[in-house]
């Protein structure tokens, strides 16, 4: 029984490892599904349900490492002996709640036969599930479903059909056909079932690819394109309140709005955050501006501050309308029960208040999509927005300290995005990545990473709909019906 737990302690986090290294950047799943086949053989191991929390614990602290790259916090006023140990806490936190999660699940494969198919298709579309509404959540999800990216475009095709939650799905189903490769008599038959699911996964999702549209209808004219201008302003955030790195801002839009005008571009788009605490700008926009910033809004009497996405029309100096952020990042900019006590969390602008959740912003123009910051890892929403009109997406964001991994990271789930509604991404973000991604979810154009840069991008609206964009989480809420009625008991 010792060498039995022993053995099952190093499957389970050697196997988590492994998994949080297949997520991007790598993008690998091969790895993934070596690293799943470990996990489905916990429920019948010594370790149970303790092994699930290894495991999970393992892969978050590979995948989430960025957040060492919070410290030093003194800019935030954070006294240097409390910065890397809070920085080490954050993730910690994280860790632990998928630790937690995982736990649930091995326990939850426990009480039933994990051999069986009904209890794979039940236990891979409740993760499935599982992940659409912890996207929703206030903590930065990268889960299975994002595993796909970068380096497996046909697999990610498949998200255009059920979006991330499909693909999460069908690789722990992949993971769930090694496990019993390697553990039944004759293996023969599962190793042909296992590689035929493979590369007819792939090759239909491949097929739904070519299928989405690129551009425009046969017969539209280009006035169904948006020249947009990307402003990647590159001031370090610990900076970013110092009087000089606010002239250098206003500097550097001032020359993209003269670069705007002069290259008779849209609309011209910076990153989260960018316009600060008081955003008026000293003379009207000759283009249309869209920016990150914070405005403030009365509720029942009380004056709430917001981080949102401001929209000037040409001749404007303030915003007339905008979409408020709607997933705040705890500590950073939400704090539990803040109320009862002084402090206003880890931001510099002090603690803000959540908006709608609703992500559609409307414009003459036509109507977008818009994921400020990690909102982007909720594709069930933008997909929303994408049937209600949305003709492109934008996501803006800061992601400054965080290292090039974070910025990796963002870009892929950028790319999930914009297969999963069939749209085009343009991503707007402080140090980077600034980039352009078509509806089939390859990067077509980007701005160097680190330092300031301007760019001009030509984005097709359009308004066909994915099965994704349709139907949502249907066919997965299905499948996991059909699985749990295939699991009742029988008279």
């Amino acid at each position: 029984m010792g060498n039995d737990r022993l053995g099952g302690w190093w499957l389970a986090g050697m196997s988590g490892l492994l998994a949080g290294l297949a997520l991007p950047p790598l993008g690998l799943p091969p790895l993934l599904w070596l690293a799943l086949a470990g996990l489905w053989a916990l429920p019948g191991s010594a370790i149970g349900a303790r092994g699930g929390a290894l495991w999970a614990g393992a892969a978050v602290l590979v995948s989430h490492r960025w957040l060492l790259g919070l410290h030093p916090l003194d800019w935030i006023g954070v006294p240097g002996p409390l910065s890397f140990p809070l920085a080490v806490l954050l993730l910690a936190i994280c860790a632990l709640a998928g630790a937690g999660l995982v736990a649930l699940w091995v326990a939850l494969a426990q009480r039933f036969d994990p051999r069986r198919l009904s209890t794979a298709l039940l236990l891979s579309a409740g993760w499935g599930l599982a992940e659409v509404l912890l996207a929703k959540g206030p903590l930065f999800w990268l889960g299975l479903g994002a595993a796909a990216l970068p380096g497996d475009r046909p697999l990610a095709g498949l998200a255009a059909l059920g979006g991330s939650g499909l693909l999460a799905t069908l690789q722990l189903l992949i993971g769930w056909g090694l496990w019993r490769c390697a553990t039944v008599p004759q293996p023969r038959a599962w190793i042909a079932a296992t590689a035929a699911g493979v590369l007819l996964s792939h090759g239909l999702g491949a097929a739904v690819l070519a299928a989405l549209p690129l551009g425009l209808p046969a017969g539209q004219t280009s006035s169904g394109v948006e020249r947009v201008l990307v402003l990647q302003p590159a001031i370090p955030t610990r900076q970013k309140f110092q009087w000089a790195q606010q002239q250098r801002l206003q500097q550097r839009l001032t020359a993209a709005l003269a670069e705007a005008q002069q290259r008779r571009v849209d609309a011209v788009l910076l990153p989260e955050g960018a316009l600060g605490l008081e955003p008026e700008l000293a003379a009207p926009v000759p283009v249309e501006l869209i920016s990150g910033g914070f405005r403030w809004q009365e509720v029942a009497g009380e004056p709430q501050q917001r981080s949102a996405l401001l929209r000037m029309a040409p001749g404007e100096q303030q915003a007339s309308s905008w979409l408020d952020k709607h997933r705040l990042v705890p500590l950073g900019e939400w704090v539990p029960l803040a109320g009862l006590g002084r402090w206003s969390g880890l931001s510099a602008v002090g603690g803000i208040e959540p908006g709608a959740a609703s992500r559609l912003l409307p414009r003459p123009a036509g109507a977008i999509a818009g994921a400020i910051c990690y909102e982007l890892s909720d594709g069930a929403a933008l997909a929303t927005a994408s049937r209600a009109g949305a003709g492109w997406l934008l996501a803006s964001a800061n992601l400054d300290p965080y290292p090039a991994l974070l910025q990796q990271q963002f870009q892929a789930l950028a790319q999930l995005r914009a297969i999963e509604t069939g749209r085009w991404l343009v991503s707007a973000a402080n140090t980077g990545p600034s980039l352009l991604v078509n509806a089939r979810g390859r990067v077509v154009a980007s701005l160097p990473a680190g330092r300031p840069a301007t760019g001009v991008f030509a984005v097709p609206r359009l308004q066909t709909l994915t099965p994704y964009d349709r139907w949502g989480e249907a066919p997965l809420l299905l499948l996991a019906g059909a699985a749990a009625w295939q699991r009742r008991p029988r008279a």
